[in-house]
């Protein structure tokens, strides 16, 4: 695999620290990041007919990304929130929302995608602020991965809601999988929890990873957003 990068982003629909819905200003925080795939937390509205709270239109106007389809809501672009853009010209090969054990309307999303000539399997994740259900929840998510037909190098994506690299985080090394180290990303003005992550597989390289925190982070969303560019090992 040739380098790429990937990234994810908790976007709180659109409304920054300064209490203003801007989904313009999300799409130029994405620009600044400039990755090839991006997982989205909280991208839908959750009430009414929870449309997307980037119009379909800005992301065919102002930006190089492709919303996934998973089969939603015709006005969303996500399940229970959780969205995966791609860079226009990836090809997406399967999609579809995972259903998970949920205390609270959160979820995740898998993405197979063909890029540069190889595969790789993307999910985006937002799982709930309970410890036991989280657990549940990558267990759930495992099993899927566990077994998917043919094993793809795999990169998770999302709001873990979860400090420490420990409990319900430590599921995934046994599972030949392993956190990225990354540096806190909430809340956006003055980040000290490491509630967002990015996990890969064993079989691939993570040559760089850091927050993105730009002045206009800090103010589009109270998360920073997470990137790592990656290739096959």
């Amino acid at each position: 695999m040739e380098p790429l990068k990937v990234a994810t982003y908790n976007i709180r629909k659109c409304i920054g620290t300064d209490r203003k819905r801007d989904p313009e200003r999300v799409l130029a925080v994405l620009r600044e990041i400039d990755a090839d795939v991006v997982a989205l937390q909280e991208a839908d509205r959750r009430f009414g007919l929870r449309v997307s709270a980037i119009p379909h239109h800005m992301f065919l106007e102002n930006s190089d990304y492709v919303p996934v389809d998973f089969g939603g809501r015709a006005h969303g672009i996500g399940w229970h929130g959780n969205a995966i853009l791609v860079r226009k010209g990836i090809e997406v090969r399967h999609a579809q929302p995972l259903i998970i054990p949920t205390l609270e309307p959160r979820g995740a999303v898998v993405a197979e995608l063909r890029i540069k000539g190889l595969a790789l399997r993307v999910l985006g994740v937002h799982l709930d602020l309970s410890g036991l259900w989280r657990r549940r929840q990558i267990r759930a998510i495992l099993a899927h991965l566990d077994a998917a037909p043919q094993h793809l190098p795999t990169v998770i994506l999302g709001d873990f809601n979860q400090w420490s690299d420990r409990g319900a985080l430590s599921e995934f090394a046994f599972h030949h999988h392993r956190l990225v180290k990354t540096p806190p990303s909430f809340h956006s003005r003055k980040p000290v929890a490491r509630l967002d992550r990015i996990i890969v597989s064993h079989d691939i390289v993570v040559d760089a990873a850091d927050a993105h925190n730009s002045k206009l982070a800090k103010l589009a969303s109270d998360h920073l957003p997470l990137w790592a560019e990656i290739r096959h090992a």
